[in-house]
């Protein structure tokens, strides 16, 4: 049940800022909405203010904005507060405000976490010595403090890290704290499988409260970050260096499951990560995503004329009907997995 209702919150959060990102956008612009709704299918609730209809529907898997004069047919289309009437500036800052909004809401989940609960920082105190690895060999034991490499002094672990990573095979001195006294200490790093040095230690690791706007700054930092990785990631996938492990909604609601029973921040933090994804993966121009309706948008402003309505709604429709094929595959493949793993 609480994986149920977790996952029901989660989605929803996501969607809601994603549709909100659309409905504010068209707004500011002046563009017509005629529907918000949360979820797809029979209307469970609602109510109508102006010319905007707000719903919320039975199945809680996804959500829209249906905007005036997006559909070729829309009766509205010709009205100044179409959304075909518009420049393509303002059109284009419509469709990029709802993958926007889900990289703003990773940026402020993952703000609230580190201030609240704080960021994670590796100290200089030695968490984990690895036995049969240099340090280990050199008498280095756990809770000392490495306060000086080749008599340079070090305040972070990533300081330690690269004094120690770029030299494999070169002898370090370590200064280290121990029960109120220095000891020193030589180590000769073993090379690692990445060709880096490698000493055998692994650090204490401590929560740092943050001020608000430090928080926002690194939430901001790791939204960047996730970004980069998730592009690299993909990349790789797709020339074959990396594995095409995709999940599909199945596999999603195990994993906030998983998180919601670790606690609010774990969940928070899995919420911020999907945020990221979602953002990214609408941001690529594949037909009935976001991406495509900006490359449409882009095309039109280099060009000066705009693709047909009717054959952009058809690649929509083709495109739309794609993924939903491909999300029937890949929840097909997320129950094969599960069902193996309770084997």
């Amino acid at each position: 049940m609480l994986t149920v209702i977790a996952g029901i919150v989660v989605f929803g959060v996501l969607i809601f800022f994603h549709e909100a990102g659309h409905y504010l956008a068209a707004r500011l612009v002046g563009i017509g909405v005629h529907e918000f709704s949360l979820g797809f299918g029979p209307r469970l609730w609602g109510f109508k203010r102006g010319r905007t209809a707000y719903n919320l529907r039975a199945i809680p898997y996804g959500g829209y904005v249906r905007l005036v004069g997006l559909d070729p047919r829309d009766e509205e289309r010709d009205q100044p507060y179409s959304f075909a009437r518009k420049p393509v500036l303002h059109r284009l800052i419509v469709m990029v405000a709802g993958p926007g909004m889900n990289f703003v809401l990773a940026v402020v989940a993952l703000a609230l976490v580190f201030f609240i609960q704080g960021v994670p920082v590796a100290t200089t105190r030695v968490g984990e010595v690895l036995p049969g690895y240099p340090a280990a060999a050199a008498g280095i034991e756990r809770g000392d403090r490495i306060v000086a490499i080749d008599g340079r002094t070090v305040h972070r672990w990533e300081e330690v890290l690269h004094a120690i990573g770029t030299a494999p095979h070169r002898a370090k001195v370590l200064t280290v704290e121990r029960d109120g006294k220095r000891i020193t200490v030589r180590v000769t790093p073993r090379v690692d499988e990445k060709g880096k040095g490698k000493i055998g230690l692994s650090p204490v690791v401590v929560q740092q409260r943050l001020s608000l706007l430090s928080a926002l700054r690194v939430g901001t930092e790791y939204t960047c970050r996730i970004t980069v990785l998730i592009a690299d990631f993909l990349g790789k996938m797709i020339v074959g260096r990396a594995p095409a492990d995709v999940g599909g909604p199945v596999r999603v609601m195990v994993e906030i499951g998983k998180a919601a029973h670790f606690g609010v921040f774990p969940l928070i933090q899995l919420m911020a990560f999907l945020s990221i994804n979602l953002g990214f993966f609408n941001l690529l121009p594949v037909p009935a995503l976001d991406g495509a309706r900006v490359a449409f948008l882009l095309w039109e402003g280099v060009t000066r004329r705009p693709v047909d309505p009717e054959k952009e709604s058809l690649v929509h429709l083709v495109g739309f009907a794609f993924l939903i094929l491909l999300m029937v595959l890949v929840t097909y493949r997320d129950f094969i997995q599960l069902s193996n793993g309770l084997d």
